[in-house]
């Protein structure tokens, strides 16, 4: 029988004393509060980042619809 790997992992960090304190007094959970910010900030960092991947492909695509206009003009009843 093999042992199932935890999806988690314990880390040591450092907290300021009186965030902690008044973390513990509102009863916020730290693991999942840590988790979602951690979550949001790593999705807003990809976006970033794929933006300037992507950035020269998004400027060409203006362009384009710039010069020619949206593909589905021509379709629209609006």
């Amino acid at each position: 029988m093999s042992v199932k790997q935890r999806a988690t992992q314990s880390v040591t960090m450092t907290v300021e004393r009186s965030l902690l304190t008044r973390a513990r007094q509102a009863g916020i959970n730290l693991s999942a509060t840590l988790v979602a910010a951690l979550d949001a900030e790593l999705r807003h960092y990809e976006t970033r980042r794929w933006q300037e991947e992507n950035h020269e492909a998004l400027e060409a695509l203006n362009r384009f619809h710039d010069e020619h206009g949206c593909f589905s003009d021509e379709y629209r009843t609006f």
